[in-house]
């Protein structure tokens, strides 16, 4: 029983650090700055509000990622393009995005620029 619990424990750890830190694949970035990021149709912004209104986005909606689960049927186009602060917030926003049926098409985070 006690190794039972302890392997639920270990694998319960491993997917929290899957769903926080895994680089999720074949999703593009796009630089804040560039001229793509005006062409695309739907930007989320799921930056909290502190971060969002300092460098506001132009055209996007905000709600922040701890907001997703009980405002994502508000928003209007399954395409989306995904605006974060860090990795973290990226990995949890898209993933979510994802389960709930949504297609992001590309990501933007603000705090580093897009290799």
């Amino acid at each position: 029983m006690v190794i039972g619990t302890f392997s639920l424990i270990i694998i319960i750890f491993l997917y929290v650090l899957y769903l926080r830190y895994f680089p999720i694949k074949g999703i593009p970035c796009i630089d804040v700055n560039s001229d793509q990021i005006e062409q695309l149709k739907l930007k989320l912004d799921i930056r909290d509000y502190n971060s969002s209104s300092k460098r506001e986005v132009k055209g996007s909606i905000t709600m922040p990622v701890a907001y997703l689960k009980r405002y994502y049927r508000e928003i209007p186009s399954k395409e989306v393009h995904v605006i974060a602060s860090d990795v973290m917030e990226k990995n949890l926003g898209i993933r979510f995005l994802r389960n709930k049926g949504f297609k992001v098409s590309s990501y933007t985070i603000t705090d580093c620029k897009c290799e």
